[in-house]
């Protein structure tokens, strides 16, 4: 239970020490889940449980939960359990929305379609070996070549290691961007409003 509060109430309105240890696996295993919707979507055109279908109801559903964030978490842990299940649900519904945010965000910058991608990577490989097979060709020999082709070979690696990289990385650091402006939020709301105008306990 600690670490589920500690996951969805944040930082700021946790009373666990979840936020001040690291959780680099966290980190990877959301960039990896991410990535597995984002991936369903590009070849299949569906988006799998809706993840990827960003719309207005999204939308208005998102603002309103970062909105009222603050008067959901500061008086979780005075609420009996039925309550705090009923948050964490709703957080847990948050969460979801941050993903499909994710998705829709990075899903039109994709140029490539699922269709043509074959042919992509055909031509990248091709195109990446050639180059490189010219830059060493003025040595003469087959040693030359062999150069050239091994060269070709470590850029192409190179690039599709980054590429996954980059498709672990950016969903994280998305809802590192978005953690940052709720905390910021709630940090407002909490000095303005909760602790000025409710009996303030958390």
């Amino acid at each position: 239970m600690d670490y589920a509060e500690g996951l969805f109430l944040g930082r700021y309105w946790s009373d666990t020490d979840f936020e001040n240890r690291r959780h680099v696996e966290l980190f990877l295993l959301y960039g990896i889940l991410t990535s597995v919707f984002l991936l369903l979507l590009y070849w299949t055109g569906t988006p799998f449980l809706g993840v990827g279908r960003f719309g207005l109801f999204s939308i208005v559903m998102l603002t309103i939960l970062s909105v009222f964030n603050s008067f959901l978490c500061f008086r979780y842990y005075s609420m009996p359990l039925w309550g705090k299940l009923g948050i964490l649900a709703v957080k847990v519904y948050k969460a979801y929305l941050v993903m499909s945010l994710t998705v829709s965000l990075i899903i039109p910058r994709l140029t490539v379609s699922s269709n043509g991608l074959r042919d992509f990577l055909i031509d990248f490989l091709n195109s990446t070996l050639e180059k490189y097979t010219e830059r060493f060709a003025s040595g003469g020999g087959s040693f030359s070549t062999v150069m050239g082709v091994l060269t070709g070979g470590v850029h192409v690696v190179i690039v599709i290691v980054l590429v996954l990289a980059a498709l672990v990385v950016l969903p994280g650091l998305v809802v590192l961007a978005y953690k940052a402006l709720q905390y910021a939020f709630d940090f407002l709301i909490d000095r303005l409003i909760l602790r000025r105008f409710f009996r303030y306990r958390r």
